[in-house]
């Protein structure tokens, strides 16, 4: 299943935005120390609430043990980034890959550039820096759901659009 990484989150709030959305989404978070803050502080626990007991989070002493970790269980690692090279919209996503967001402050480094399989990004107006790296994820971690079929629950029942159309050809 899809999982996102969070390179060395430097925003508690936002990384405990990011595992509520997974939380909730059924994917797994890889959090890629160092980070800039204990995830036992109280920001990063009061963003993601009680969901975070819900989460599956690993954590990796560094990038290259995260990378190890990722090679060794045979993973694409797609970076979403604003320099990217492919809008998201239009990159195939896979069930295994590995989406990961850079530090608010300063994106990833240039050795995880060195090692990432892709680079997408999400297109925006021109002028315009970047959007929150948890809005980010969850737009294109949406997108990357969409196309593996993956989201959570939709064995049970089907969506709104799904038994739409079951009305329809019936």
């Amino acid at each position: 299943m899809l999982r996102l990484a969070l390179y060395q989150p430097d925003i508690p709030q936002n990384a405990g935005t990011m595992i509520r959305m997974a939380a909730c989404l059924g994917i797994a978070v890889d959090i890629v120390e160092p980070a800039a803050f204990d995830v036992s502080d109280r920001h990063f626990r009061r963003s993601g609430m009680d969901y975070l007991d819900r989460a599956a989070v690993m954590r990796h002493d560094s990038f290259a043990a995260f990378d190890a970790w990722r090679k060794a269980d045979h993973r694409r690692l797609i970076l979403v980034e604003t320099d990217g090279t492919r809008a998201h919209v239009d990159f195939a996503f896979a069930a295994d890959d590995v989406l990961m967001v850079g530090r608010e402050s300063a994106g990833v480094s240039p050795d995880v550039y060195a090692v990432a399989d892709a680079v997408v990004q999400i297109p925006m107006r021109t002028g315009l820096r970047s959007l929150n790296v948890a809005l980010a994820a969850a737009m294109v971690m949406g997108e990357a759901l969409r196309q593996v079929d993956g989201f959570a629950g939709r064995e049970e029942g089907g969506s709104a659009a799904e038994k739409t159309n079951d009305r329809i050809r019936s």
